[in-house]
């Protein structure tokens, strides 16, 4: 039986991957410091923790559901703990990228992240529809990335990566950086500002008299149908009105060396400022 050591289990991350795992036949083992997320383990879950010398004898697997700024803090502290051979598994790239875990061989180094549920989906169910952040109820994809260590351990990070994200559809194999392309870079540097800039529009045409819901409302909707077009959800073309606001309204908002933010130096520096 897999022995894995969830750092973090009762923090905002670790409690949802807690949940998951109780459904395996892992045997995990729950470190939190916080009193007040081991009694919302204890309470929720019915789950005690361990410290990390317990949790870390002979564990196969570590897993860290612990913020970006201290992984690197954590990982370091539990170091000379980690046998030969132990698989570290990292819930995003930033700090594997930015070089903030331990210089050894002899360690698995696992990275795995959820892409969270489409937005283009067959979800029927309540709970469902209204899990947007995957983990509980709604479908989801996930990344996985074998940053060094033996092939073989992809396949055991892989089962991990699906139990902890479930109920998981595609599971796609990246590398780091590719990763760390896909975030910070296109979900946060690129889609969360401009997902920003449609509220601020949003609330200007609020300020300009147009009723809030009525704005809310007709934004929205045109998402639906405007990003189903834009990703081939569905077979249609805009209507020549749409294209001609589109020809000028992206120099209008863009920068036109805007895709300068996946270049290597700003992906890094942005992975600095987060972590």
């Amino acid at each position: 039986m897999t022995s894995i050591a969830l750092f973090g289990a009762g923090g905002k991350m670790g409690y949802r991957l807690s949940l998951n795992l109780k459904a395996t036949s892992f045997d995990v083992r729950h470190v939190e410091l916080s009193p007040a997320g081991r009694d919302r383990l204890k309470t929720g879950l019915g789950l005690d923790c361990v410290d990390s010398d317990k949790a870390l004898a002979d564990a196969d697997v570590v897993v860290l559901a612990v913020p970006d700024t201290i992984i690197g803090k954590v990982a370091a502290s539990i170091n000379e703990q980690l046998k030969p051979g132990t698989m570290v598994v990292v819930l995003d790239a930033a700090a594997p990228f930015a070089g903030h875990l331990p210089k050894r061989d002899d360690l698995t180094y696992f990275v795995t992240h959820p892409c969270h549920p489409p937005i283009f989906n067959d979800e029927f169910e309540h709970a469902a529809r209204h899990d947007h952040f995957g983990g509980l109820h709604a479908k989801q994809h996930i990344v996985n990335a074998l940053m060094q260590g033996p092939e073989a351990h992809y396949a055991v990070g892989e089962e991990i990566a699906r139990a902890i994200w479930a109920p998981v559809m595609r599971s796609h194999r990246v590398t780091v950086e590719q990763m760390a392309l896909l975030e910070p870079g296109l979900s946060e540097t690129v889609a969360a500002t401009l997902l920003d800039v449609m509220r601020e529009a949003m609330d200007e045409v609020v300020a300009r008299g147009v009723p809030e819901q009525a704005a809310r409302d007709f934004l929205l909707g045109h998402l639906n149908v405007l990003g189903a077009v834009i990703f081939k959800e569905v077979e249609g073309v805009f209507s020549d009105a749409c294209n001609k606001a589109i020809t000028f309204g992206k120099p209008a908002l863009m920068q036109p060396d805007w895709k300068r933010v996946f270049e290597p130096a700003e992906i890094a520096a942005s992975i600095q400022r987060i972590t």
